[in-house]
């Protein structure tokens, strides 16, 4: 189980209170911070980080200097910059970091696959190895199999997005991903229609119970 923290601006007295909560949810679960604020990296100190102006910069250079036509160009710009964001991140946290895939793929194996070498591709030139990244991909099934094939048959770990049904879970698993991230509005939601259908279930039954106690008197 981990627990998703998005820091924020809030009250002294409220941090102290989020806090103290955040330090006892600590004893029994791993902090992975959903966030790409470095300060604030810093100050909770997450095991790991599911994502500037020189940064922008050096990513904008690099995607002319391999030039071609400018949507090339912004593509290239993109995934350094992803890049040299995760490298930032993995100065401050042991664990992972999770670099998504352009969901726009998300229907297409081959280009995802593509698209995540060349990420950790990046992150190598950064002197960073691929067991410190989680390529995160649709789950879509050309998503998952994208992630099956980066899995088996290049050493990559993935981390499915995306996620909004046990059959994708399932699906997920299947292929032996390293990790998936189930959305939790979408686990709530089928909670609370269990919970909606348990209780039209007992109204129906007892209301029938109540019409065959009718027609017995």
């Amino acid at each position: 189980l981990t627990v998703r923290v998005s820091p924020c601006r809030v009250s002294p007295v409220k941090r102290q209170r989020m806090e103290s909560a955040l330090d006892q949810l600590k004893q029994f679960t791993t902090e992975v911070a959903d966030k790409g604020d470095f300060n604030a990296i810093d100050e909770y100190k997450p095991q790991d980080m599911p994502a500037y102006q020189e940064l922008v910069e050096e990513a904008v250079a690099y995607g002319k200097k391999l030039g071609g036509p400018q949507e090339e160009q912004i593509k290239n710009a993109i995934d350094k910059l992803f890049a040299l964001f995760g490298a930032e991140i993995l100065k401050k946290i042991p664990g992972r970091v999770s670099t998504e895939v352009d969901a726009r793929l998300s229907f297409d194996k081959d280009a995802m696959v593509a698209r995540a070498r060349c990420l950790i591709k990046l992150y190598k030139e950064a002197g960073i190895g691929k067991d410190r990244i989680l390529i995160k991909l649709s789950s879509t099934w050309e998503g998952i199999q994208a992630g099956k094939e980066l899995e088996e048959q290049h050493g990559i770990h993935c981390n499915m997005t995306l996620l909004f049904s046990f059959a994708q879970a399932v699906a997920c698993a299947e292929v032996g991903m390293t990790l998936i991230s189930p959305f939790v509005g979408r686990i709530l939601d089928v909670c609370h229609q269990n919970l909606l259908l348990q209780e039209v279930w007992l109204q129906d039954h007892c209301h029938g119970r109540l019409l065959l106690q009718h027609g017995r008197d």
